[in-house]
């Protein structure tokens, strides 16, 4: 447990300018050569014959051939231009804040941590509903674990809305929560991973709760 709890020397080196950088670049080189390069999945009934830009998102039925380097790669796969803009304007004006406060070492393993926990969770659930080809791309289940992370450092905190509304950090993101919850348990969501969202902000609660010893809901509601 000591070893779990063991905080980094603190260090601020920009890592979120880092991960911007890096979703950009590999969403320009899966639009510039992603579609032209082929990639094989063989299954033993099934022989799959996918772009690049699919064989690094997390798609459950590779995932079952041993393609578990997905659960990384597909954090930094984006589906279109509004997507990559949405998440990387998010970690850009949550992130900075959240790494500051915590040191780049602390920050990543964070990113990384929930991301990846983010991904298998939402792999654990396509598989047991059978959802065995559907794509998961998208930071977003990481991203929702920074803005959990903001709400808690930073519990008094205003955000502008679209720049117009108002709201309190906390407020904010249990807001997020629960519009990503009804669409999970209405099958109104679409195309939007939602249960992704809900598990990079529950896999971010669970890791202030052991790494930290904090607990959300307290900092949240301001009884810290």
């Amino acid at each position: 447990m000591r070893l779990i709890k063991q905080p980094f020397r603190y260090q601020y080196s920009g890592v979120v300018f880092w991960l911007i950088g890096i979703n950009v670049l590999v969403y320009a080189a899966m639009i510039l050569f992603g579609r032209n390069i082929q990639v094989v999945l063989q299954t033993d009934r099934i022989r799959y014959l996918m772009s690049l830009s699919n064989a690094l998102a997390m798609i459950p039925i590779a995932v079952m051939q041993g393609w578990v380097w997905s659960f990384v790669t597909y954090m930094f796969m984006h589906g279109s231009f509004q997507h990559i803009l949405f998440n990387m304007f998010g970690l850009f004006i949550f992130g900075v804040h959240v790494e500051r406060q915590m040191g780049s070492k602390e920050f990543l393993l964070y990113y990384l941590a929930t991301g990846i926990m983010a991904g298998i969770f939402s792999f654990c659930a396509y598989y047991v509903t059978g959802n065995h080809v559907v794509a998961l791309v998208g930071a977003s289940g990481a991203l929702y674990a920074v803005q959990l992370a903001y709400a808690v450092f930073f519990p008094d905190s205003v955000i502008y809305i679209w720049g117009i509304l108002p709201l309190r950090a906390p407020v904010m993101v249990l807001g997020f929560t629960a519009i990503s919850l009804f669409f999970v348990f209405s099958g109104r969501g679409g195309n939007v991973a939602h249960l992704t969202h809900l598990a990079g902000f529950g896999f971010g609660w669970l890791y202030f709760l052991v790494r930290f010893g904090v607990n959300p809901w307290r900092r949240l509601t301001g009884r810290y």
